[in-house]
Order: structure tokens, then C-alpha cells, then sequence
């Protein structure tokens, strides 16, 4: 009889530990622009994230994970094709990334239906943080106004009267431009919007140099960037007109532009500097592993995988509790590479701001370092629009 019970004890053991290893691991769908000028930043916000669960050991919240990473093609129904074959086939529990805004508003109203957690990784459109907001939305990064707005302050502080504005003609251009213009009091001789990945410039610095503005600010993420730094100096701009950016100047397009964007100052949440232990280890161990600086895209992929690792842990691993789940989130149980970091009630950030200048390192390498803080624990402007508590 006792040789029985035993045996019975250790059946239910051996089921139950069965069950435990083949439990289905926790899925991450992570959706990244991996091809065409801006791959650059989907590649960075990528591994910046799988370089986070490495250290985890391959697990969030102590669950074994798999990340099923997909390329948009920056081609919003691309995105949405794929995103619903993450929701619907590989039933995952999270879709996190997203390098472009009209990427994640394409995507968004899939994943809200299916009441899953979108972790962003990069973009922040407005209507997403105001009265369009959702409990299924996190941002590892910022609202889109808030780096631009950064640099409209700096330009204000500077005392220039006279701006042109140019942004790639979409909701991050759009949003790029309200921020800068929500802390710039002087005025706007010129707002120019161009289609997004164009590369040619001339036409648009040939007026600009015709408008004799104090200042020029821009925002050309990935390869444009590159080509506008490029023709800037090829235009002889460079040292007559100050050049301002956010997304523009970074650990992606300098590699690229090199010399050419060295002193060039742009708006930042983040720099490779930023005096954090969390992100002292992060750019080390980002160094190592790709042997290239990390970039802003970077930091924030690490983060969204800590936010999620995080999240985890404090539901006992679980997401069929959306309601736990979700409280979790937005806890930001987790240490950020940029120190400070809380939730807006609209899934959006509360951090700091600063402006930061683009150098060469005594390695060779180019980066950019912080100047100085622009805004210190600042939330988004869309923030009490959200119905959200």
C-alpha cells in the first residue's frame, strides 16, 4: 500500500513537472522596418531588445520566450497582414516594436481588438495618446511631439525669431512639427513637408537658403538623414545656418554621415553617456555584441523587453489576466537605462529631455553626448485628453 502512494506521488510529480517544461512559452510578436533607408533603426530597436531577453536568459518573467520577429516594409498593410497573423496564427500574448507612426496606426486597431498588449518600441503618434488612447498601449519611448518640442525650446532659449521647419509627410512629421512649434514663440517662415524616404534635397535647401531663417529644424529618420546631413554641407549651409533635428542625428545615420554631422545638435530622451549604472552596462554589453554604439531605437527596444519581463514577473508570469496584466504594465516594473521612468495614464512616458550633440569618440566611433536637460520628468501634452485612470 505505501509502495502505492508512492508510486502515485511521484506519477503526479512527473505530470506536473511534464506540464511545467512543456508549457507554451510566453510569444512576442516584435514588428520592425528591417528593409529598405531606414532599416537601420528597426535593426537597432530589434536588438537592443533580443540583447535584453539573452540576458534574461531567453525568458520574460521567468518564462521561457519566443520572439517572432516580422519586417513591415514600412508598408502599413504589409503591417497589418502580418501583425494578424502574429494575433491570429501564433496566437501571441504581446506585439511590441514599431519604428513608424503610420506603421503602428495601421496596426493598432487589430491589436486593440484582440485585447493585446503593443508595446511600442519607437513610434508615439498623437492620436494614440489622447482621447484615442487605449489600455492595450505602452510606450517604451515618448509621445512623438516630445523630442521635437525638446528642440523648440532649445531654439526659443537661443532667441531665434525666424524657423523652417521640414518633416516627411506623415503622422510623426506631423506630430514633429506641433512639438516644435508648442515651445517656439517666434516665428515660422516656412513649414515643408516631404514624402516619406525621399532622398534628394536639393529643391527644399535651395529655398531654405533663399528664406534666410535663423535656424532650420528637421526630422529625417534613417536614410534621410543621412543624404540631408550630406547635401547640407555640400550646400554650404553648414556653419551659416544653425541646424536643428531630433531622429535626424543618431547612432543610425552616423556611422554614415561621420564628420559631416559632428556638432550637430538634436533632441533626445537618451545618449549612450547618459550616466545611469543600468546604462553603462547596456551600452557595454550592446558594444560587444553588435560592436557597433547603440542608438536611441536601441535603448528603447532594451526597455520594452525589460517592461515586459517586468510585467511578468508581477503576475506570476501570466497574461490571461488582462486586467492584472495591464495594471503591471503600467506599474513600470522595471529599471530603465534612462533612469527616472514612469506611466502616464495613457501609456505614455513621464522622463526627461535633453538636448545632445553629436561627437567623435576617442575610439573612432561617433555618438551622440548629452548638452544639457531640457525637461526634467515631463509627461506628453495629450495626456489629459485620455479617458483612462
Amino acid at each position: 500500500m505505501l509502495h502505492s502512494t508512492r508510486m502515485a506521488a511521484f506519477a503526479a510529480t512527473l505530470l506536473a513537472t511534464t506540464a511545467v517544461a512543456s508549457a507554451d512559452p510566453i510569444k512576442v510578436g516584435f514588428v520592425a522596418t528591417l528593409s529598405g533607408p531606414p532599416a537601420a533603426l528597426g535593426v537597432h530597436m530589434r536588438d537592443g531588445f533580443q540583447l535584453a531577453v539573452k540576458e534574461l536568459g531567453g525568458k520574460l518573467g521567468g518564462q521561457e520566450t519566443e520572439v517572432i520577429v516580422v519586417d513591415d516594409e514600412l508598408k502599413p498593410d504589409v503591417a497589418v497582414t502580418k501583425v494578424k497573423a502574429l494575433l491570429e496564427r501564433d496566437k501571441v500574448d504581446v506585439v511590441a516594436g514599431v519604428v513608424f507612426s503610420n506603421v503602428m496606426m495601421a496596426i493598432a486597431k487589430p491589436v486593440f481588438e484582440a485585447e493585446t498588449p503593443l508595446i511600442s518600441g519607437n513610434a508615439g503618434p498623437s492620436p494614440l495618446a489622447g482621447k484615442g488612447c487605449s489600455p492595450y498601449f505602452y510606450s517604451a519611448s515618448y509621445q512623438n511631439d516630445q523630442n521635437h518640442e525638446t528642440m523648440g525650446a532649445y531654439a526659443q532659449s537661443k532667441g531665434y525669431k525666424k524657423v523652417v521647419l521640414m518633416t516627411p509627410n506623415y503622422q510623426a512629421g506631423k506630430d514633429s512639427m506641433a512639438g516644435f512649434k508648442r515651445a517656439f514663440k517666434g516665428e515660422v517662415l516656412d513649414e515643408i513637408f516631404v514624402p516619406l524616404n525621399q532622398l534628394d534635397f536639393s529643391a527644399e535647401l535651395t529655398k531654405i537658403a533663399a528664406a534666410g531663417p535663423d535656424a532650420v529644424f528637421t526630422f529625417m529618420p534613417g536614410g534621410m538623414g543621412v543624404n540631408l546631413v550630406k547635401q547640407w554641407n555640400q550646400a554650404g549651409l553648414a556653419g551659416k545656418i544653425p541646424f536643428l533635428s531630433a531622429f535626424t542625428v543618431d547612432e543610425t545615420t552616423l556611422p554614415a554621415t561621420k564628420d559631416a554631422a559632428v556638432g550637430l545638435l538634436s533632441g533626445a530622451e537618451w545618449a549612450p553617456n547618459l550616466d545611469t549604472p543600468e546604462n553603462k552596462a547596456f551600452v557595454a554589453a550592446y558594444e560587444k555584441e553588435y560592436g557597433t554604439v547603440p542608438s536611441l531605437y536601441a535603448a528603447q527596444g532594451y526597455d520594452a523587453a525589460k517592461l515586459i519581463d517586468g510585467a511578468l514577473k508581477a503576475t506570476g508570469g501570466k497574461t490571461s489576466d488582462k486586467a492584472a496584466f495591464r495594471k503591471a504594465l503600467l506599474s513600470a516594473p522595471f529599471k530603465s537605462v534612462r533612469g527616472g521612468f514612469s506611466f502616464s495614464p495613457n501609456g505614455f512616458p513621464v522622463q526627461d529631455f535633453y538636448v545632445v550633440q553629436a561627437v567623435k569618440r576617442a575610439d573612432g566611433k561617433y555618438a551622440t553626448e548629452i548638452v544639457s536637460k531640457v525637461f526634467d520628468k515631463a509627461g506628453d501634452a495629450y495626456g489629459t485628453e485620455c479617458p483612462l485612470k
